[in-house]
């Protein structure tokens, strides 16, 4: 197995991250072997309300109504799959169906007429010490007093209380890139989970974010110890359930594809850490 070296790139996204947290093999399996995913209807529903709310706040104040944003759906919809050819296959029904009522749990909850966002599907970046953190924040928002607030949509279940943690974690992630890149702390932290009509948030202290910035360059030298060896184990738990790859998975009886050539560079190419 080569070695790492200087020339490799260093860079970490949330959700990468997070899949190495809960098995390594998964992480392999997207960032290195970069397996196809079948599309799912639920990450089809989230990603076209995703793109909903992002377009409703092209409107004015006035006229972001929830039947603004239900005549955006299909219009949305017919983009996404033209986008992502891999959509195809899904149905309309299949996609669309429940977004509407998704949008109606949102207006519950928010009232984008009060609301001004300073950025939306913004990307941030930032360095720490040679590794680039990055990702995209669903929205962000900035009171007159300079305040930030990161608000991230989410079309699952809230977690439980067990979990809470988990879920939080890719704020934190968010927040430390922004206060890394822009010398600002965001003041408040905001899971908006429209499936069930709940909000999750914090407002972060620095304390919480140096201990974020540590776990991520832990989580980073667990990840270059494992693409160094190859050692990408299965770690089994109830996400396995609903993974696509339980058909090459030993933990299920399969078999891994060989490791590609320049297998420990691709586990750390920014490029595949970018979602």
């Amino acid at each position: 197995m080569e070695a790492v070296t200087e020339h490799h790139a260093r860079a970490l996204s949330p959700s990468r991250a997070a899949d190495f947290m809960a098995c390594p093999l998964l992480y392999r399996f997207r960032v290195v072997d970069r397996l196809p995913e079948p599309p799912s209807a639920a990450a089809a529903r989230g990603s076209l309300v995703h793109a909903v709310l992002d377009r409703l706040f092209d409107l004015p104040p006035g006229h972001r109504t929830l039947a603004a944003a239900t005549d955006l759906v299909p219009g949305e919809w017919e983009r996404l799959r033209s986008a992502d050819p891999g959509l195809a296959g899904l149905l309309e029904e299949e996609a669309c169906g429940g977004a509407d009522e998704l949008l109606r749990s949102w207006f519950a909850l928010e009232d984008p007429t009060r609301l001004h966002p300073a950025e939306r599907e913004l990307y941030v970046e930032a360095d720490l010490d040679g590794l680039v953190i990055r990702g995209y924040v669903d929205r962000l928002d900035e009171a007159p007093d300079g305040r930030l607030r990161v608000v991230d949509y989410k079309t699952g279940r809230a977690p439980s209380e067990t979990f809470e943690g988990r879920a939080l974690f890719q704020l934190k992630f968010y927040a430390l890139a922004l206060w890394r890149s822009r010398g600002v702390m965001p003041t408040r932290l905001q899971l908006v989970y429209l499936r069930d009509r709940t909000v999750l948030w914090i407002d972060p202290t620095e304390a919480e974010l140096l201990a974020t910035e540590r776990k991520i360059q832990a989580l980073w030298a667990a990840i270059e110890q494992v693409a160094t060896t190859g050692d990408w184990r299965p770690r089994p738990g109830r996400a396995c359930s609903w993974c696509a790859h339980r058909p090459v998975c030993p933990a299920w009886g399969g078999t891994p594809p060989p490791l590609p050539e320049g297998a420990t560079a691709l586990a750390l190419d920014p490029r595949s850490a970018a979602g």
